[in-house]
């Protein structure tokens, strides 16, 4: 061997690394995207749109507390004492609050302006103003004119104006800064579209027009506006999108596509239905260049909503919410149970206490899921075989623990890490998902929220062996119900339905 200095070791491991980021660059087709993503992962971020609601706050404290100052010093320097400190907090606080509310009304607020380069001094002075008569009319009304002084409001009004003024110029800076260092942090989105729609649309023109952080872009490989069928080669940059939104956990898919080309289109929203994630079609070249001419006002980003999730963030959130508190409680009360039948699962046969198998959960990512071992095998692969009534391969313990459900108990393990839900469709077999998956078209449409511990299904009599497809069918047919028509209370009712069916129900062998 040849010995090597360390300085030509780093150069040569630095070659080596750049070589590597440019050919993995060229090989997905992205310009500066992913090297963006990625330079920045591990940076602290603002959220996109909690910069909106810290700038009205901001102004609201600015202009409390220019009510409080001004008006104090006023009084300190003319009459020597400060008075009336309530009321000039009361005033600072009704004139905080019209302040946002017509800048939310105006738009004032949206996060295009405080990306915007143009001065908003016309439209603060304006609102400023708006303000200030509308207090002085609340003070007639009132009544309450006697109890402040001219030279209060003076200054009051002067110094919240100053201080507007003022804190605008900053934040726009500071976004800006912000902006371009990669601290702002959109919903995280897999772009997807033609090449040349793609080589007009910005990194940062995506965070700031519509609030979208790109995780990858992924080329849609054909401009053909003929074809009424997709192409082998357009179907695989599709299944490559959501591959990537599935492993990426992106927040939704946007599409970047000429708008004329309504037939092509259709056919890719008809091919996202299968994904659980929003879907957002941007505008076009066109008509991004259209908006941006100066004699044009853009209103709204024009972007069409053409695919919605099945829940929204706050029914998630309040969704996710049971599933912990139920998960935590479950496993606090059934501990004792759970230690009970682990030393009967060691003591009946040998093998592990908790069987692990891959199953599909959200937007089809597999996850492993937790059971009480119950059978001599350990099925996972290509092949699994259901179980059938008198099944040689239950074992005795096996046979209590699926004929009472308690075998299902460590899937509160599940929910607790976020895999699974108390309630949702059964998540099955990957080789059963890929069967039922071509024998049923609407079977992927499962995937479109986490799957459950239980589900309308199971309370519905489906629960056990699907040995027909008829039987899959109506599972399925239930399963898609239950997403269309999910609520809380519809959460409530099938545990409670399903603790009902524990008791009378058999159907599990």
């Amino acid at each position: 061997m040849i010995p090597q200095s360390s300085t030509d070791l780093k150069q040569r491991e630095q070659l080596a690394k750049r070589l590597a980021e440019t050919s993995s660059a060229e090989a997905s087709g992205l310009t500066n995207s992913a090297a963006q993503v990625d330079h920045v992962g591990h940076k602290l971020k603002l959220p996109y749109f909690a910069l909106q609601n810290a700038l009205a706050f901001i102004d609201a404290c600015l202009i409390i507390s220019a009510s409080l100052v001004g008006g104090g010093l006023y009084q300190m320097l003319v009459m020597g004492d400060f008075k009336n400190a309530d009321q000039l907090l009361g005033a600072g606080m009704t004139a905080a609050l019209l302040y946002v509310l017509i800048g939310q009304a105006s738009g004032f607020y949206d996060l295009r302006t405080a990306f915007s380069k143009r001065k908003d001094f016309g439209r603060i002075f304006g609102q400023w103003a708006l303000v200030s008569l509308l207090l002085t009319l609340l003070a007639f009304l009132l009544k309450a004119g006697a109890s402040f002084s001219r030279g209060s409001i003076i200054c009051f009004g002067l110094l919240a104006l100053s201080l507007l003024l003022l804190f605008r110029r900053i934040s726009k800076r500071f976004v800006a800064t912000a902006v371009a260092e990669g601290q702002v942090q959109g919903r995280r989105a897999i772009v997807f579209g033609t090449r040349n729609e793609l080589a007009t649309l910005g990194v940062e023109e995506l965070l700031e027009r519509f609030g979208l952080t790109e995780i990858e872009r992924v080329v849609f490989p054909s401009d053909d506006h003929t074809r009424f069928t997709m192409t082998e080669g357009e179907s695989s940059s599709l299944d490559r999108a959501l591959a990537i939104a599935r492993e990426q956990g992106a927040n939704e898919i946007v599409l970047a596509f000429p708008w004329n080309d309504t037939r092509k289109l259709e056919l890719v929203r008809d091919q996202l239905r299968i994904s659980p994630l929003p879907v957002q079609l941007l505008p076009d070249r066109r008509i991004r260049s259209l908006a941006e001419n100066p004699s044009f006002r853009l209103r709204k980003s024009l972007s069409i909503e053409i695919q919605r999730g099945p829940l929204s963030r706050a029914e998630q959130l309040s969704k996710r919410l049971v599933d912990v508190l139920g998960a935590t409680v479950g496993l606090i009360i059934l501990a004792p149970l759970m230690l009970l039948s682990a030393i009967a699962i060691k003591l009946d046969s040998p093998g592990p206490v908790f069987f692990r198998q891959r199953r599909k959960g959200f937007n089809a990512k597999q996850f492993p899921i937790f059971k009480f071992r119950t059978m001599i095998v350990m099925e996972d692969g290509a092949t699994v075989v259901q179980a059938r009534r008198f099944d040689p391969r239950v074992t005795r313990v096996g046979r209590i623990l699926r004929q009472s459900s308690i075998d299902e108990v460590p899937q509160l393990l599940n929910v607790l890490f976020g895999d699974m839900s108390l309630v949702g469709p059964r998540p099955h077999a990957l080789a059963h998902d890929d069967h039922y998956g071509d024998l049923l078209s609407a079977y992927a449409f499962r995937h479109h929220v986490k799957p459950g511990i239980t589900g309308w299904a199971q309370v519905q009599g489906f629960r056990g062996e699907t040995a027909r497809v008829e039987q899959m069918k109506g599972r399925v047919d239930c399963d898609l119900w239950y997403i269309n028509n999910w609520s809380l209370a519809l959460d409530f009712k099938i545990l409670v339905l399903t603790c009902l069916e524990l008791v009378r129900s058999r159907n599990a062998y």
